[in-house]
């Protein structure tokens, strides 16, 4: 019997390894989770550089972990705090289904529909050469959009609901991109966990 109520969706895409569970989590457990993370978490807001100018994040970040390691993106430097009660528990149950052990946790606060992550993968070297990373959904739904590198007419958009789990692995980091673009809708707070293994 599974675990879910509906069954994972396998997204049909060359060149990657994409599973969906919507409902990872049950709406009360999204709920939980997302008030407790959202009041828990030491949130910051860094500045990139984009073009030769200096603008704000637009979206809060948070790093927690299980070791010390830091993590660099966009020449952001991250330094960990240790995992709080509720992300240990997430991280279990994930760790569960998967059969790996997360050793990081990067957090993204999407506060309205002005705050965006652009395209990118998450091909860092501290994440390994066939990385995986399961993210996770509370709160507020965004699109989330992915496209090939070489072809872009390849491309995928999902909603992401309260409760999902998104797991990408094997090459998909080497061939795709992905993004939470910004919104003219009326959206609430979305909180996002990429579990990761940071060597």
């Amino acid at each position: 019997m599974s675990l879910f109520k509906q069954s994972p969706i396998v997204l049909d895409l060359p060149d990657a390894e994409v599973t969906y569970f919507p409902d990872f989590f049950s709406k009360k457990e999204a709920i939980q989770y997302f008030d407790s993370i959202y009041k828990d978490t030491k949130w910051q807001q860094d500045h990139i550089k984009v073009f030769g100018k200096t603008y704000p994040q637009p979206r809060l970040t948070a790093l927690y972990a299980s070791n010390k390691n830091s993590y660099s993106y966009s020449n952001i430097t991250m330094y960990p705090e240790v995992f709080t009660f509720a992300l240990s528990e997430i991280k279990t149950r994930i760790e569960k289904v998967v059969n790996v052990t997360f050793t990081s946790c990067l957090l993204n606060l999407y506060r309205d529909g002005k705050d965006s992550n652009g395209w990118h993968s998450d091909d860092e070297k501290e994440l390994g050469e066939n990385p995986i990373i399961a993210s996770v959904s509370l709160g507020g739904e965004r699109v989330f959009k992915m496209r090939h590198k070489n072809d872009k007419s390849m491309h995928k958009r999902l909603t992401l609901t309260s409760g999902s789990l998104l797991l990408m692995k094997g090459e998909t980091q080497h061939h795709w991109q992905h993004q939470i673009p910004k919104t003219t809708k009326k959206v609430t707070p979305r909180i996002n966990l990429t579990f990761r293994i940071i060597i």
